[in-house]
């Protein structure tokens, strides 16, 4: 018997409390961005250029600051959650990138690339039965 097993029956809690974790999180990182108005997008948005996107870097970043406030409350209520947390994987991939470009070595784009690793797994799993997309 492996131990702590009983804890199986409370799979769906346990996806409750990560997507409620990491969807405050996310509202906390990306609502800041979204207030920042064009001169902050535009620097976000300079990061697609990691993977040699260089034209309109305000609409990127506009992009990114709305997946991570929106996202994180679609992650929350468990809303279009496979689809959004492959955008927030994305995200991070491209956050991961511009840590490593920018010199900031593998610890320095850590947190992004794990965090990302983090929501393409969530995206297998799905959101678990306390979702709005629940079936």
């Amino acid at each position: 018997m492996a131990a702590l097993s009983w804890l199986n029956k409370y799979k769906n809690t346990g996806l409750l409390l990560m997507r409620i974790g990491l969807g405050v999180m996310f509202i906390m990182h990306g609502y800041p961005k979204l207030l920042g108005g064009p001169a902050r997008w535009e620097g976000l948005g300079r990061a697609m250029s990691e993977v040699g996107i260089t034209f309109l870097p305000v609409v990127w970043g506009l992009s990114a600051a709305i997946a991570e406030t929106v996202g994180g409350l679609f992650f929350i209520i468990g809303f279009f959650f496979r689809p959004t947390a492959l955008t927030l994987a994305f995200t991070m991939f491209i956050a991961s990138l511009r840590h490593l470009g920018a010199g900031d070595g593998l610890m320095g784009a850590s947190h992004a690339i794990e965090i990302g690793m983090v929501f393409l797994a969530l995206a297998f799993i799905g959101p678990g039965r306390y979702s709005v997309d629940k079936k």
